[in-house]
């Protein structure tokens, strides 16, 4: 039976952020569908909740966050991203709550997209007996992002961010696109940048090394 034909993701917006728990979670699926953007003009930001510095066994936090957010940078650049924030949330225990959720809202605020990119929020990576069981923090900021959505455009949710900030309420988010997501509706055609994803995930050199005995480029 023919799968049905996936709906063409909106493309009549200027900005848009991309709101995920670690560094390199957008180069697995995201990056080729932001390349593609930004060569139509199209501004992206990345906020990462954390800069992944438990992420690779065999190099200490305080040394692997630093280094896996320079990868991130250089990583976004490929794709032409400049923008890229971490709001600090410590990696591994990404807790879901009104920080996060301040810490999202903050940034929406402060950039303005219109369409909102975040990753797979649900229990398990797909569904079915034996999916595979989705991590906390993936779960915590998918979440948080769906919930800052409107947040953000609430001047009596987080007061403090116009207050302290400046940050006025931004109600002007108008998709929220989930990646990995296991009920797929719509979709963008990455062709265009696809050669440039996999040059941007393999910035990601310190962390790929780590999981494989093979080279990167392999």
């Amino acid at each position: 039976m023919t799968e049905p034909q996936l709906a063409a993701m909106p493309d009549d917006w200027t900005r848009a952020l991309a709101v995920v728990a670690h560094p390199d979670d957008l180069e697995y699926g995201c990056a080729a569908a932001v390349a593609g953007w930004t060569d139509a003009g199209k501004k992206v930001t990345y906020l990462l909740a954390s800069r992944g510095e438990a992420g690779i066994d065999t190099i200490e936090p305080a040394v692997c966050g630093p280094l896996r957010e320079r990868e991130q940078r250089a990583s976004a650049a490929v794709v032409g991203v400049s923008a890229v924030e971490f709001p600090g949330h410590r990696d591994g225990m990404i807790e879901y709550g009104t920080a996060l959720r301040r810490d999202i809202a903050a940034a929406i605020r402060r950039h303005r997209p219109e369409l909102i990119v975040t990753l797979n929020h649900r229990d398990t990576w797909g569904t079915g007996p034996g999916a595979p069981w989705n991590t906390p923090d993936h779960r915590a900021v998918g979440r948080a992002a769906l919930d800052a959505a409107a947040d953000a455009g609430n001047r009596w949710i987080f007061p403090e961010l116009a207050a302290e900030q400046g940050l006025a309420p931004w109600d002007g988010v108008r998709w929220v696109a989930v990646a990995a997501s296991a009920t797929p509706t719509h979709a963008v055609d990455a062709t265009a940048g696809l050669e440039r994803s996999v040059r941007s995930l393999l910035e990601h050199r310190s962390y790929i090394e780590a999981l494989t005995d093979r080279t990167p480029e392999d």
